[in-house]
């Protein structure tokens, strides 16, 4: 999960804004991952099972795509044609550089987009995917506004922070009351998927290792050298501080919470309603 970069500013750098350079060390934090959250290749080809009847070279748009390990994947096992989108064009590069590695640069095409402004037509894609992203622009509006991308018929697949349990411990239970106060249980974002004009196919739980193995175990492995980078720079060791403390709700609250994986087709049904706003 991305955090939220804080708005105090970093002593020592008046020449850049406080939100720019919190930015840069944020980006300096997170470059070079395998991910940029929880997942693993077994979890999307587990989703993108669900998603039966997808016609050959299928038309995939993968949003929030961050260094791509899931496009790779997606394009990979079905022969499909995935336009992964990031506003990040340092992952772009990233992605291009592993899709010419793997030989799968004919089937995947990047493009440096906000996900709030897509440029595509309505009924364009056959599937659109997007691994714990849209929660960037709120889960409903993800909903709402990538519904018209699919043709009919045409699937989604949207990943997301849920609890697990109630009550909930308090330290875990503050921790992302302010880093992700919308966060909800898994029965109240079928809820959503529904009332917006899907209808669920399934959901599946992200097992515990696939917090770890391409994401908090290599991120943790970066802090000790950026802390003597920045050991000077109070702003940056809170941000650095703050990225130990969502690993560390992870390895002692890890019953609490998970990230879950929604596949959904467009519902026809609902195809002459509007679907709230």
């Amino acid at each position: 999960m991305s955090h939220q970069l804080a708005d105090d500013g970093i002593q020592g750098c008046p020449a850049m804004s406080s939100d720019a350079r919190l930015d840069a060390v944020f980006r300096d934090i997170h470059q070079g991952l395998p991910r940029q959250g929880p997942g693993t290749d077994a979890a999307t080809l587990a989703a993108l099972e669900l998603c039966a009847g997808l016609p050959e070279r299928a038309r995939v748009l993968d949003i929030g795509c961050g260094p791509g390990m899931q496009t790779l994947a997606i394009a990979r096992s079905r022969n499909a044609q995935v336009v992964a989108i990031d506003v990040d064009e340092a992952f772009l590069a990233q992605l291009n550089q592993s899709a010419q590695a793997a030989a799968l640069a004919d089937r995947i095409t990047t493009r440096a987009f906000d996900m709030n402004e897509l440029p595509f037509n309505d009924g364009e894609f056959d599937l659109v995917w997007s691994e714990g992203a849209a929660y960037i622009m709120g889960f409903a509006a993800a909903l709402r506004q990538w519904r018209p991308l699919l043709r009919p018929g045409g699937y989604l697949m949207v990943s997301e922070l849920c609890w697990t349990t109630h009550p909930r411990p308090q330290p875990v239970a503050e921790f992302f009351a302010e880093a992700y106060p919308p966060m909800t249980d898994v029965e109240s974002r079928l809820a959503d998927i529904a009332a917006h004009g899907y209808e669920v196919v399934d959901h599946l739980t992200l097992p515990d290792e696939g917090w770890w193995t391409h994401y908090y175990t290599p991120l943790e492995k970066k802090l000790p050298s950026l802390r003597a980078r920045y050991a000077n720079d109070q702003a940056a060791g809170a941000l650095i501080d703050e990225t130990q403390r969502e690993i560390d709700m992870r390895r002692h609250y890890s019953d609490a919470y998970c990230y879950e994986y929604f596949v959904a087709v467009r519902d026809q049904r609902l195809a002459a309603a509007e679907p709230p706003a």
